[in-house]
């Protein structure tokens, strides 16, 4: 094989797998948003004039790039759930890859490869076991000008407007001698994609609302094993709620109207366990306010994991049990199948899947509660908005991503948050054990944050919206679906009249 050879047999896997390497830096910690357009960019000028098993091999090889380091902070479950979750959502941008390379061939190939990114999203965040939608696109324009557009199209428009760019892109370096027109194009839709700082802002409310949010904190084990034993929560919780009350009567902070503890805030059913529920109501007494926290409940022989709303004089009184179940960490599929998993024997229980629309009435407020990642899932955060949700509250516990000192799932997590607000015109809360909790105002800015694996009480006033966004993003995804499925049948359709219109003697 010739030198030039080499070169062309390397360029490909080379572009596919700095394509990955890109896509990953626009999501936090890094952070660089523009790079979300630059990944999709690269991908196509790797599978470009290749076989389709090929384009099947460079998409793998561009989705093992971009999830591994993504999604790295898993590791601190083990290597297995890392690189099993790494390989199964890679596969997926493997097949979009096939189809990068068939959409290649139309005129209009550019608004197809952007509508794919946006369909093969929508699939993987759906299967397998309800699917994985981390890593969207949309969800790295947190600090970009494009945040805005999610009050109009959602994620998935955020996800359609960076793979456009990146579509774009690329035409302009495949353009040859239409690389002027090109250049043109790619310039008129990155103005787009960054535009959306130019909408109108939503118009703000006359009903403000004072939050705390309490972050325990629990000792930092040094193993996930020692993590887990960890059974400080609940007192760390009620002890920081007391300074805050001692706070609140010195005239330090002001009164809350809510407080909001985190996902897990304690692992031990209150109503089965008279000290625990002792412990937590005498804070609540103490505030004297609406107190969210999060516990593990049992009834009628099931587990579940909820937020629970406690009254002053009157204990828990509500409860929105978590949806969307973690597999592999709140329930095992096939539990017969993976004993010999060491890491499953934290989990010897599975949970139940709760029900409703995960909306609260705490003190005349309608709150939206979303549990750790169902943030990531567009329908349960819409269904609690369109239930009557003013404020959103995500309640959290990243203790056991973050033991080696990461921060790379927890900020992902509050960039979703960010997004999440935008997208419905929201204030939203992010209450963590041990970080990073948050504020969030409706245009996606942070009012106030914590650091992790630290104590600390946020209290903030947020505007109360009741304005609700166009909702187009469950249509832009059904629209990408259709528009790459009719891409995919011109593809087709072309290859087969290209054939018939050659010489007998060619074929």
């Amino acid at each position: 094989m010739t030198r030039t050879a080499v070169r062309r047999s390397w360029r490909s896997p080379a572009l596919a797998a700095a394509g990955g390497g890109a896509l990953t830096l626009a999501f936090p910690p890094a952070g660089l948003w523009p790079l979300a357009a630059l990944g999709p960019a690269l991908l196509v000028l790797a599978v470009v004039g290749r076989r389709p098993r090929t384009a099947f091999a460079l998409g793998t090889l561009f989705g093992l790039a971009f999830f591994g380091p993504l999604l790295w902070w898993l590791s601190n479950l083990g290597l297995l759930p890392w690189i099993g979750l790494t390989v199964v959502q890679a596969l997926f941008i493997g097949v979009h890859g096939v189809v990068i390379r068939a959409l290649l061939g139309l005129r209009w190939w550019p608004v197809a490869v952007a509508a794919s990114w946006v369909a093969i999203e929508a699939l993987r965040g759906r299967f397998p076991l309800g699917g994985f939608p981390w890593g969207r696109l949309g969800f790295s324009q947190a600090d970009a000008p494009s945040l805005q557009w999610a009050s109009v199209g959602g994620v998935p428009l955020l996800s359609l407007l960076a793979a456009l760019t990146g579509s774009a892109l690329a035409w302009t370096l495949l353009s040859g001698a239409r690389r002027r027109t090109a250049l043109v194009v790619v310039l008129g839709t990155g103005l787009v994609w960054m535009g959306g700082g130019l909408l109108p802002a939503p118009s703000s409310s006359d009903r403000d609302l004072t939050i705390a949010v309490v972050q325990g904190n629990v000792p930092r084990g040094r193993t996930l094993a020692e993590q887990v034993r960890v059974r400080q929560v609940t007192q760390n919780h009620a002890e920081a709620t007391l300074k805050l009350a001692e706070d609140v009567r010195a005239g330090r902070v002001p009164a809350p109207d809510l407080v909001v503890w985190p996902e897990n805030s304690t692992d031990t059913d209150p109503r089965g366990n008279p000290v625990i529920a002792e412990t937590i109501r005498s804070a609540v007494q103490a505030i004297d306010r609406p107190v969210l926290i999060g516990a593990i409940v049992r009834q009628d022989g099931r587990m579940f994991n909820v937020g629970q709303l406690w009254l002053p004089d009157r204990g828990a009184v509500a409860e929105y049990a978590k949806r969307q179940l973690v597999p592999f960490g709140e329930y095992v599929p096939g539990r017969s199948l993976f004993r010999w998993v060491q890491q499953l024997q934290y989990i010897p229980r599975d949970f139940s899947p709760g029900s409703g629309d995960g909306t609260l009435d705490a003190g005349g407020t309608r709150i939206g509660d979303v549990i750790c990642y169902e943030v990531a899932y567009d329908g349960l955060v819409r269904s609690s908005v369109v239930a009557g949700a003013a404020l959103l509250v995500v309640q959290t516990n990243n203790a056991t991503y973050m033991l080696d000192g990461q921060r790379g799932e927890t900020l992902q997590q509050l960039d979703m948050a960010r997004v999440r607000a935008v997208e419905h015109n929201r204030p939203a809360v992010v209450a963590s054990t041990t970080g990073i909790s948050a504020v969030v105002r409706p245009d996606g800015s942070i009012a106030a944050m914590t650091e992790p694996w630290t104590q600390q009480v946020l209290v903030e006033r947020v505007n109360l919206r009741t304005t609700t966004s166009v909702w187009l993003s469950p249509w832009l995804e059904l629209f990408a679906v259709l528009l790459v499925v009719a891409g995919l049948g011109a593809a087709v359709a072309g290859r087969r009249l290209r054939r018939a219109d050659e010489p007998a003697a060619l074929r």
